[in-house]
């Protein structure tokens, strides 16, 4: 969340934000909350100020004294435990409320409400030419015998599926390929749980439950399936004080990622490119303040090595302001091109999220020589979303036969350079 002394004093500001993001939020209603709670508070404190003089009063009162200084006490206890049910009661508005306004939004991030509002920044690769009548990625998965959704379906529903014989290599191979890249960029690796608190998803900025969620619930739980593991590699700090030497701390995390993608429909949703669950290795930084910005590029610099050296053709956008994401300060996106949609697909994104989750989920820093204790800022960023980069190679790399061409850099995990078409494929 925002500080809601920030809030308070630019409320404008906060507003504007708000407008910008096509969300609604009643600031002011917070802002009269915010107030509503320190005038209660400080009533408390003030009551119970008054109880502690009053109690060492009656250590000395006379017997006449005492009768009404009993009455006192009474009528003080029974006031300050009445005023605590309203401020916590206040207080509990006040947060469900105030978790509502988004974070602010970088001064060169574009206006706008759609992804058509999105800024291109720049294109890398070459977009292929074919001398044939290019297939899809669920064409090429039936014919190379490597993808089946229908019999997944049969199994867990629709948008889930089975990878199989080089499918399934290809996935592994992806990841390790992906972990090697950032084990030599200084991240400390991790395979993350695949549920959480509801708590630490709230903290990081997700819905946990209602109409609008995107995460599955476990009834009769406190947790929730992660969306990704920046909800994981997000939480790990929370309530805790971090070593100031010992930051930036960068993290890899591979994980299974569960969405609802309620409502996802249309062409460009079919197969592999939204489906319920997926595999992805995702980068988290916990950062001082004044990194955030230079290591926001550097995850972005990183995400488009990973895509280069698959060659992968791509094109980076920065993403509009209605497209952010409450958490989200700033956000880049990856967009592969993609022939079966004869277009730009998204496989990866970036977020700074400066201080919004840190505040949420009560993740500190101190500095060795002393001060107080800062909120840290917190980064997340794809390294990759493996059934995209499926769809993305076996599109990109497809031969007149059927046939697909693995990238130079994943032949030594998986293995083979070529997956050809079965028999009866």
């Amino acid at each position: 969340m925002l500080d809601l002394r920030f809030v308070k004093e630019h409320v404008e500001l906060v507003k504007e934000n708000v407008r910008n993001r096509f969300m609604e939020v009643d600031v002011e209603g917070v802002v009269a909350l915010y107030d509503r709670r320190n005038d209660l508070k400080a009533r408390v404190d003030e009551l119970r100020a008054r109880r502690n003089e009053h109690a060492r009063l009656m250590k000395s009162a006379s017997p006449d004294e005492r009768p009404a200084r009993v009455e006192e006490g009474r009528r003080l206890k029974e006031e300050i435990a009445r005023l605590e049910e309203e401020l916590a009661a206040v207080e509990e508005e006040l947060r469900r409320e105030a978790l509502r306004i988004p974070n602010l939004s970088h001064p060169e991030a574009p206006v706008g409400k759609e992804e058509k509002d999105n800024l291109e920044i720049r294109r890398w690769g070459k977009v292929p030419s074919f001398d044939f009548e290019p297939r899809d990625h669920l064409e090429l998965g039936r014919l190379l015998d490597i993808v089946d959704f229908d019999r997944a379906a049969k199994v867990s529903g629709a948008k889930f599926y089975y990878l199989k014989n080089e499918g399934a290599l290809l996935e592994l191979a992806l990841v390790r390929y992906a972990l090697d890249v950032l084990r030599e960029k200084g991240f400390d690796l991790f395979t993350t749980p695949d549920l959480a608190r509801e708590s630490i998803v709230e903290g990081i900025g997700f819905q946990p439950r209602g109409a609008e969620s995107n995460i599955y619930t476990v009834e009769e739980t406190d947790l929730c399936l992660v969306g990704t593991a920046e909800i994981t590699l997000g939480g790990m700090y929370a309530d805790e004080i971090i070593p100031g030497e010992t930051l930036p701390l960068r993290f890899a995390g591979v994980s299974h990622c569960f969405r609802k993608e309620a409502g996802a429909a249309g062409q460009y949703s079919k197969g592999l490119y939204r489906v319920h669950q997926f595999t992805k290795v995702e980068m988290f930084v916990y950062c001082r303040p004044e990194e955030s910005e230079g290591i926001h590029r550097e995850l972005l610099a990183i995400e488009e090595e990973i895509h280069a050296g698959l060659g992968i053709p791509y094109r980076v956008v920065d993403t509009c302001t209605g497209d952010l994401g409450a958490p989200a300060y700033r956000k880049f996106d990856l967009e592969a091109w993609m022939p079966g949609r004869e277009g730009w697909g998204e496989i990866t994104s970036t977020s700074n999220c400066t201080d919004y989750q840190a505040r949420r989920l009560g993740v500190r820093f101190k500095e060795a020589e002393g001060g107080k204790p800062r909120f840290v800022h917190m980064l997340n960023g794809t390294a990759l979303a493996v059934p995209r980069v499926i769809i993305a190679i076996l599109e990109n790399f497809q031969e007149r036969d059927g046939s697909v061409r693995i990238p130079e850099a994943l032949v030594p995990y998986t293995g083979f350079n070529v997956i050809r078409p079965k028999a009866g494929g």
